[in-house]
């Protein structure tokens, strides 16, 4: 069986199944697992971005493992990888790379700068000058490089994971509105418990973990892996939840400036990932809820009146989150002369309405549980 997808033809067997989605992630999980201690919501995150295909920013205060995180990620998948230290001397060439003057050929030639790798570490990213960060604009959004008017495509997969430090700021460079809306997801790692600082001490006393981290996944997996990402199932309910989420951005009185249209798009991508991490071809209003702080917080500007009353992004979300009703769904009805439903979850069925199939008769969640107010579809 073959079909068509962005001029090319791709058999269903190339693709991965949602068995080897979920088996090859928890591989990679328990390898940064064992690096970063007792942080699993956090690594899963990071999973998530990488499979939607976005790009992760960390922030957080000094020595809490931001770069750990990046580069633990980064070798436990055979991918190429670069690291960048951000600097105010950095030049965006050095990032995207120059053309140098061939005598030989009287030509000249490209040389690929550190951003031609699958993943890529920007350490404290905001270090660098404006014009540099800018660098990194195209390679984010459209996953290329353009030089002297040609383009050049960037590898797949291709993730950016960048870390910054939100307390030091002298000599720092604050991310631009634009530069933080390519970002994916935010996410900041916080301090450990105590049980996983002493058991930190155990593992990290001698020798770096990274230094006997192998790969348990290749570039090629990953590949297969966003391909059946893209694959998961969102009812209109829940695309028409997401926007509303993002809309209400947009006019809620403690911030001066919303979330993006990409926003959408990103918290609706992330919410595929997070579902198929969990083992369903369908998205629920649970995976969008999940995952709203960290997808949008980072992109709005609160009002300098909601700053003087210390209220953050993060709490304007979680506000517009109690306040929007959640989609929920009736049962769905019995087939017709005792007829049986096809399809399952993890098969790709689908009812009449385009539900995923499941309910209270065998156990499947379909839209979660619904809250005051919801509105039933």
């Amino acid at each position: 069986m073959e079909r068509a997808e962005e001029g090319r033809v791709t058999t269903y067997d190339d693709r991965a199944s949602l068995t080897d989605l979920t088996t090859t992630a928890e591989r990679v999980r328990r390898s940064v697992e064992g690096v970063i201690e007792g942080k699993p919501e956090v690594v899963r995150l990071s999973l998530t971005v990488l499979l939607a295909e976005g790009h992760l920013l960390i922030e957080d205060v000094p020595g809490v493992g931001k770069t750990m995180l990046a580069k633990a990620l980064a070798r436990s998948i055979d991918c190429s990888v670069r690291r960048i230290q951000f600097t105010p001397d950095l030049l965006p060439s050095d990032i995207t790379g120059v053309s140098i003057y061939d005598q030989q050929r009287r030509e000249f030639e490209f040389k690929p700068g550190a951003i031609f790798a699958q993943i890529v570490i920007g350490d404290e990213i905001n270090r660098a000058s404006p014009k540099t960060q800018s660098a990194l604009l195209e390679s984010m959004e459209e996953r290329q490089v353009t030089m002297d008017g040609q383009s050049y495509e960037l590898p797949s997969p291709f993730m950016v994971v960048a870390t910054q430090n939100p307390v030091e700021m002298e000599g720092t460079y604050p991310l631009p509105e634009a530069q933080r809306d390519r970002f994916m997801a935010r996410v900041s790692i916080g301090y450990p418990s105590a049980e996983a600082e002493l058991q930190m001490l155990d593992v990290h006393g001698g020798v770096s973990p990274l230094d006997d981290l192998q790969p348990v996944a290749h570039a090629h997996d990953i590949v297969k892996l966003i391909d059946a990402v893209r694959g998961v199932h969102v009812s209109e309910a829940v695309r028409r939840y997401a926007v509303e989420l993002v809309a209400a951005t947009r006019t809620h009185p403690d911030l001066r400036l919303g979330a993006s249209p990409r926003a959408t798009l990103h918290l609706l991508r992330a919410a595929k990932a997070s579902a198929a991490l969990s083992g369903r071809d369908y998205a629920l209003p649970d995976d969008v809820q999940a995952l709203a702080v960290a997808v949008l917080a980072h992109r709005l500007l609160p009002t300098a009146q909601a700053q003087m009353n210390r209220r953050t992004s993060e709490q304007v979300v979680r506000d517009i989150l109690q306040r929007t009703p959640v989609p929920t769904a009736a049962p769905p009805a019995a087939p017709p002369h005792g007829g049986r439903m096809h399809g399952s979850p993890l098969s790709g069925g689908r009812m009449p309405g385009g539900q995923a199939p499941g309910g209270p008769g065998n156990g499947a969640p379909l839209y979660g549980q619904q809250q005051p107010g919801a509105r039933r579809l």
